[in-house]
């Protein structure tokens, strides 16, 4: 029974790992969406397979991701909720669709998006470690879908990761207070860092009224 339950387990262990590449980015007519990392998920299902649970991944901040799987037909989604922005939603539903992925080899698969607002043109220049980024904001979706502004917010970190959860200064104006989309400007003080560097990480983070997950631009680093 041993020797029978032994030569089992290792025909389960030894299962070849996934080893097919898909890749791809969240974008806007071609242009990348930048997000927080690691907060928006992609959930990916491979009916017949066995399993019926999903496999769960999250974007990279600039919006790319990446993951192993095994050669097959996968049915691709981006959850209910979560993203600063509509995808492929059935105007008869209000629920997100479903992107079919034959994946026989390494694929690049990138995922168009509709964002709520888009963040444009940040300038940032330092004086005496005081952090100043211009920008404006366009407004992408503006019929019934539409969503105010909660806040904007410039972050500024030591490492390349810049988010609320990963800054070490920040500066907010709440979007009652915007009188104009197209003149935009937040200030901070980069604080003392230790050990010493002479650059830090900067972008902007738009919070939108009734949605989670916040929308970014670029990540530019900034010499101090």
């Amino acid at each position: 029974m041993a020797l029978i339950w032994f030569s089992t387990s290792c025909k389960k262990d030894n299962y070849e790992a996934p080893s097919v590449t898909l890749k791809g980015r969240l974008v806007y007519n071609g242009e990348a969406i930048n997000v927080e990392y690691n907060q928006v998920p992609f959930e990916l299902y491979q009916p017949g397979f066995g399993k019926t649970g999903a496999i769960v991944g999250t974007f990279d901040q600039n919006g790319t991701y990446s993951t192993l799987l095994f050669a097959g037909n996968y049915k691709f989604i981006i959850p209910n909720g979560q993203g600063p922005f509509r995808w492929n939603e059935n105007a008869s539903t209000n629920r997100r669709d479903t992107l079919n992925v034959n994946l026989n080899g390494e694929q690049t698969v990138d995922l168009n998006v509709t964002p709520y607002y888009l963040i444009r043109n940040p300038q940032t220049t330092v004086s005496n470690r005081v952090v100043t980024t211009a920008f404006s904001i366009n407004k992408i979706i503006t019929d019934a879908n539409a969503r105010n502004i909660e806040n904007v917010t410039l972050y500024i970190n030591k490492t390349q990761f810049v988010s609320g959860a990963d800054n070490i200064a920040s500066a907010t104006l709440a979007g009652s207070a915007i009188t104009d989309l197209n003149n935009l400007t937040l200030t901070v003080t980069a604080p003392t860092i230790t050990p010493t560097q002479n650059y830090i990480f900067v972008r902007i983070g738009l919070k939108i009224a009734g949605i989670e997950d916040m929308i970014f631009s670029p990540v530019q680093k900034i010499q101090l």
